[in-house]
C-alpha cells in the first residue's frame, strides 16, 4: 500500500519538530500539523517566557546591590507594557523559525488539528485526510485546574503572559517548579504574592535539605508561602476574587493562578477507537521505544508523561528517528536527568536527593552552606547550597544539588561528570576555581551526615 507520507506528526513542539525535521532529513517524506502556534509549551507558554519573566523579575535586587557597590542608580519601576511588548514580539520571532526549520527541512505544515481515523490515517480539522506509514503524537501537556468552588476564575500559566496589567496582588496555588518559580517571578517584579500549597513543602520529590533553603529564600524575599493550606472556594467580588482558604481565612486577591498540575493533551484524537491504551493521567502508553499498542503509532513528550521536560521530549523525538527510520532501536535514556528550576533562589540537581539515596544504601553527604561573595558584599545575601550525595561502597556521587543564582549553569556541567560515574575522588581531585561558589563542589572534604 502507498501512503502519502512516511511519517505524519501530530503536534508542533519541540519534540514533534525536532523528529519531523531529523526524520525529513535522513530521506522521509514527512507532514506534520499543529492546531495552535509552532514551537509548542516550551516557546511559546512555557521555559522561553518564563525564562525572561525571571531576568526581568531580578532586576530588582541586581538595581539595589548596584547601589551598594556604588552605582548611582534611580529606579523609576518596572514597565509592564515595555517588557509585554517585547517578550510577544520575541515569541514571534522564534515561532517564525520553527516554522522556517520545518520548511527548510523540506516538511510540509498544515495549521489544523490532526485525528487519527485509523492506524494510517490523519484527519485534519478542515475535513482532510492524509494516510502515512508512521504516525507520531506529540500533542504535549495542558494546564489542568482542580474542580473547586469558583475554580474558572482562575488563571494557569498558559494565561499569566497575556496580562493586560499586573495586578496589585495574587495568589499562586501549588506547590511545584511551575507555581514556586512565578511566586518567584512576581514578587519580583513587586506583586504582592502569596501561594498556597496543600503539602508539607514545596518542591516535593525534590532534595529535603535543598527544598527547605528555596523554601526559606523565598519568604526571605518576600513571598507569603503558607503550606498545609488550599483553596476551599473563590467567588467574584467587584474586581477582585474572595479566596477562602481550608483554614477558613479568606483575602482578597487581584488573580488566582493556578499551578496544580498539568495533564497530557491526548482526548479527542481517535486513540479510545483505535484501542491505544491511556494510563496514569491519560497519558499515552507507550513502550521503551515509544510505541503505542497500535505498531505504526508513536508518542513522544508530555503526552507520554513520562519525564516532563524540553530536551527529554527532543531526545525522545531523536531516539524515534533512530529507531524507525534509521534501523537503529533505540531507547531515550531518562536516566540522570540534570534538571534546573528557576525558582529565587534558583536550584539545579541531578541523581537521587539524599532521602531517595539513604532508603538503598549507606551514604555520605557533603554540603556547604554559606553566603556568596557578590551579595554579601551588597548585604541581602541568602545562603547558598552546595550539596554532594556520595555512596559508601562505590563512591559514586548519587546525587548533586546546588541552590544558589546560577544553580542551573553549574549543574549542566556538574551533570556530565555525575552522568560518567564520578566518585567522590573524582571531585576532589578537580582543582577549584577560586573565587567561586561552584568551587565548594571539589573542596567538601569531611562528611557532615552518613547513614
Amino acid at each position: 500500500m502507498s501512503f502519502d507520507y512516511d511519517l505524519f506528526v501530530i503536534g508542533g513542539g519541540s519534540g514533534g519538530v525536532r523528529a519531523a525535521r531529523v526524520a525529513a532529513a535522513g530521506g522521509a517524506k514527512v507532514a506534520l500539523a499543529e492546531e495552535d502556534r509552532y514551537g509548542g509549551t516550551c516557546v511559546i507558554r512555557g521555559c522561553v517566557p518564563k525564562k525572561l519573566m525571571v531576568f526581568a523579575s531580578e532586576y530588582s535586587g541586581m538595581i539595589e546591590d548596584g547601589r551598594a557597590y556604588g552605582w548611582d542608580i534611580t529606579e523609576n519601576g518596572f514597565s509592564w507594557d515595555h517588557f509585554k511588548g517585547k517578550l510577544h514580539a520575541e515569541l514571534d520571532r522564534l515561532e517564525g523559525i520553527y516554522r522556517n526549520l520545518l520548511k527548510n527541512s523540506g516538511v510540509e505544515t498544515f495549521d489544523a488539528r490532526g485525528k487519527l481515523v485509523n492506524p494510517h490515517t490523519v484527519e485534519l480539522s478542515d475535513g482532510t485526510t492524509k494516510t502515512a506509514k508512521h504516525i507520531l503524537i506529540a500533542t504535549g501537556g495542558w494546564p489542568s485546574i482542580p474542580d473547586v468552588p469558583g475554580g474558572e476564575l482562575a488563571i494557569t500559566s498558559n494565561e499569566i503572559f497575556l496580562l493586560d496589567k499586573l495586578p496589585e496582588n495574587i495568589l499562586i496555588v501549588g506547590g511545584g517548579y511551575i507555581a514556586s518559580e512565578f511566586a518567584g517571578i512576581m514578587n519580583g517584579l513587586g506583586v504582592k504574592t502569596t501561594q498556597f500549597y496543600r503539602g508539607e513543602q514545596i518542591l516535593r520529590g525534590f532534595d529535603e535539605e535543598a527544598r527547605n533553603m528555596v523554601a526559606d529564600g523565598m519568604r526571605e524575599a518576600g513571598v507569603d508561602l503558607q503550606v498545609n493550606t488550599n483553596v476551599a472556594s473563590m467567588v467574584q467580588e467587584g474586581d477582585q476574587i474572595r479566596v477562602t482558604d481550608t483554614n477558613g481565612t479568606e483575602a482578597l486577591y487581584d488573580k488566582v493562578m493556578y499551578a496544580t498540575g498539568r495533564a497530557p493533551k491526548a482526548d479527542n484524537l481517535g486513540l479510545e477507537e483505535l484501542g491505544i491504551e491511556r494510563g496514569r493521567n491519560g497519558a499515552i502508553v507507550v513502550d521503551q521505544y515509544s510505541q503505542t499498542g497500535v505498531p505504526s503509532v508513536y508518542a513522544i513528550g508530555d503526552v507520554t508523561d513520562r519525564v516532563n521536560l524540553t530536551p527529554v521530549a527532543i531526545r525522545e523525538g531523536m531516539a524515534f528517528v533512530e529507531t524507525v527510520f534509521n534501523g537503529n532501536p533505540t531507547s531515550p535514556d531518562h536516566d540522570l536527568i540534570p534538571t534546573a528550576i528557576f525558582t529565587q533562589p534558583e536550584m539545579g540537581t541531578i541523581g537521587l536527593s539524599e532521602e531517595e539515596a539513604a532508603a538503598q544504601e549507606a551514604i555520605e553527604v557533603y554540603s556547604a552552606s554559606f553566603k556568596p561573595m557578590q551579595q554579601s558584599f551588597a548585604g541581602r545575601a541568602q545562603k547558598v547550597l552546595m550539596k554532594l550525595v556520595v555512596s559508601k561502597a562505590s563512591r559514586k556521587v548519587l546525587g548533586c544539588h546546588i541552590v544558589a543564582p546560577g544553580a542551573g549553569e553549574m549543574i549542566q556541567l556538574a551533570g556530565i561528570a555525575v552522568k560518567m560515574g564520578a566518585t567522590k575522588e573524582d571531585f576532589d581531585r578537580t582543582v577549584a576555581v577560586h573565587p567561586t561558589m561552584s568551587e565548594e563542589l571539589v573542596t567538601l572534604k569531611t562528611p557532615v551526615r552518613s547513614t
